[in-house]
């Protein structure tokens, strides 16, 4: 079993990449569609798992970006684990309501904050609409995915009986 959450947790990552490879017209080079397969991986991973899905995908999608906020990426990618485990939390207790406003929330409003003092306030103004949007943007794909991808495996795993 361990095997097998390694692998999937391996396989999500390496989707974080991809997602990280789609960015989302910004101030910011670095927003891009890798959270989407760690909102994804929720609904097959443990908490600490997504969470590190989420982490490396960031941490990818900064890479490519060529890190525009340079070490400031690694409180970003915590900020990413941290998120996507409460968000796990929240899916394996049945919250599905309260999981995406808490992601939206937490990534796109909490999330950027330490940047207004670390950076400036103008910068937390100026990128926040697009930090809020690229959340948002996340959040709809990942949300309109995950039920087809449970959906699509429940149904294989009856087949395979």
């Amino acid at each position: 079993m361990k095997l097998k959450r390694l692998t999937l947790t391996a396989l999500f990552a390496a989707l974080c990449v991809i997602g990280g490879l789609i960015k989302i017209p910004s101030g910011i080079g670095s927003l891009a569609l890798d959270t989407v397969p760690a909102l994804v991986s929720a609904a097959f991973l443990p908490p600490v798992f997504a969470g590190t899905a989420a982490m490396l995908g960031h941490a990818a999608s900064a890479m490519n970006a060529g890190f525009p906020l340079g070490p400031l990426h690694v409180i970003i990618a915590l900020e990413m684990f941290v998120i996507v485990i409460a968000f796990a939390r929240l899916h394996k207790a049945g919250h599905d309501l309260l999981k995406w406003v808490f992601f939206i929330v937490a990534n796109g409003l909490l999330a950027p904050l330490p940047f207004y003092f670390l950076i400036s306030p103008a910068f937390f103004i100026g990128s926040l609409p697009f930090l809020l949007l690229a959340t948002i943007v996340n959040a709809v794909i990942a949300a309109v995915v995950m039920p087809v991808i449970q959906q699509a495996f429940a149904t294989r795993k009856g087949q395979l009986r």
